[in-house]
């Protein structure tokens, strides 16, 4: 099979596609480059490799270990790898604590992680928009969620992990040991060799529950006012804005995890997306009757809700990324520093005067926080992200305008959304690109490296 990213847009396919089950093996000896391919997540082409070689990293999904460590007993114990790793799906019974420790292959989703732990308490301290990534790949990407101004990236809440490389070495990788490697490959886009276990921290919860606060806003001042307070009181703090609206308007939501007791409504089963229709239903007309009817539906201003739906609102329809269109489609994030509130103002009345945009427009901000890795996206500022239709040329001439709005405020693009930042924004963005060269495995590659790094 022709495998290709979440956005689905045209690209060569991989020369070969290599299933990789065993964490102990060695890597293939081949004349073309290498990448490690999860679950295909995301969007652009970092997870790509054309004419290389794909290792489907899928089949390690295997427990290795769980070591709960409560703050109260000092210093947590190390995770034991047990002696018959566990199938992810085999039941994981977990001690008491107020923090753990999970180590697993890196071919581990985050859905199989939220599946067995959850209902024991356990959920992950960071998490994306979307639980169907592996382990390996949130670490190559260093995701972030909702709570960055109090949990900081995914990276932040990694322990260790084993790096193969193509000459063969292991090696183990964490804030004291090897800890370059460690911050070369938090972020790194898979380009260091390839992840296979990782030791990761979860964090205790009391129930499968949010309690969620709702609040229109009109307007980025609204919005940074209402952030400023969410931020300080709440644990999770997000807002979707309507990327068509003349003056910017949304939903804000903070939100945190409900008591002991609480009872939120298990979600039903996940809906898929039928067929890819010829053209995109995403359009000024159709976007513009969303946004309205999104914007004005009735909200409670305070509710009980499970954590599954707030955390992942589109996992509710499996393969909802075909109904972008067979051309497929953009996601574009950046992040500005927070001084730069004109920037976000600017991007959103050229987004609206374009009369594209998204239905999931997100807007939030990042904390003070570093985040671990010399590649990772976000710093301190405010994040937008959209999905938009690809329309050809002007889908571009958008995009070539929001660049340099962006590239003006000093800010950057997320490269695992990203599927044609040019190589100027890239190196500016990340001003530790020439360093980050020295750790690239000379066997490794991707469409996105050789694209900007050319």
């Amino acid at each position: 099979m022709a495998l290709n990213s979440w956005g689905r847009l045209p690209s060569l396919p991989a020369a070969q596609e290599i299933p990789w089950r065993q964490r102990d093996d060695a890597l293939p000896k081949l004349p073309i480059p290498l990448l490690a391919f999860g679950n295909g997540r995301s969007y652009g082409d970092s997870c790509l490799n054309s004419d290389g070689a794909l290792l489907l990293t899928r089949g390690t999904d295997r427990f290795i270990s769980f070591d709960a460590a409560p703050t109260t007993r000092g210093k947590p114990t190390p995770a034991t790898p047990a002696t018959h790793p566990t199938p992810a799906h085999t039941q994981v019974t977990a001690t008491d604590g107020d923090s753990a420790y999970l180590r697993c292959e890196a071919g581990v989703l985050l859905a199989d992680i939220i599946e067995v732990f959850l209902p024991r308490g356990w959920f992950l301290p960071v998490t994306p928009g979307t639980r169907f990534v592996t382990v390996g790949g949130a670490i190559a990407n260093d995701v972030h969620g909702k709570n960055h101004h109090r949990a900081g990236s995914f990276g932040a809440h990694v322990r260790s992990f084993e790096l193969l490389r193509s000459d063969g070495s292991r090696r183990v990788c964490s804030r004291h040991e090897n800890a370059d490697w460690f911050a070369a490959t938090i972020g790194g886009l898979g380009l260091t060799g390839l992840i296979t276990w990782a030791e990761i921290e979860l964090r205790r919860v009391d129930s499968d529950g949010l309690t969620v606060e709702n609040t229109r806003f009109h307007g980025l001042d609204e919005f940074f006012a209402l952030n400023g307070e969410a931020e300080a009181a709440h644990e999770y703090a997000v807002a979707w804005i309507d990327c068509l609206a003349k003056t910017p308007r949304g939903i804000f939501m903070a939100a945190d995890h409900a008591p002991a007791g609480s009872r939120a409504r298990t979600p039903g089963k996940a809906k898929r997306a039928p067929f890819t229709p010829p053209l995109s239903p995403v359009n000024t007309a159709s976007l513009s009757l969303f946004n309205q009817a999104y914007y004005h539906r009735p909200l409670p201003s305070r509710g009980l809700t499970h954590l599954l739906p707030f955390f992942y609102p589109l996992d509710g329809v499996l393969d909802w990324n075909r109904l972008y269109g067979r051309r497929g489609f953009y996601q574009y994030q950046c992040v500005v520093p927070l001084a730069a509130r004109a920037a976000i103002d600017e991007m959103l009345r050229a987004i609206a005067a374009s009369g594209q945009g998204s239905l999931l427009a997100v807007l939030k901000t990042f904390g003070h926080d570093a985040s671990p890795g010399m590649l990772s996206f976000p710093m301190e500022g405010t994040t937008l992200a959209l999905d938009f239709p690809d329309q050809g040329e002007a889908t571009q001439a958008l995009f070539g305008r929001l660049d340099a709005i962006v590239a003006s405020a000093g800010g950057r693009l997320y490269p695992a959304k990203d599927a044609r930042m040019p190589a100027y924004l890239f190196r500016q963005g990340y001003p530790q690109f020439d360093a980050f060269g020295r750790f690239v495995d000379p066997r490794f590659s991707s469409n996105f490296w050789r694209r900007i790094s050319a």
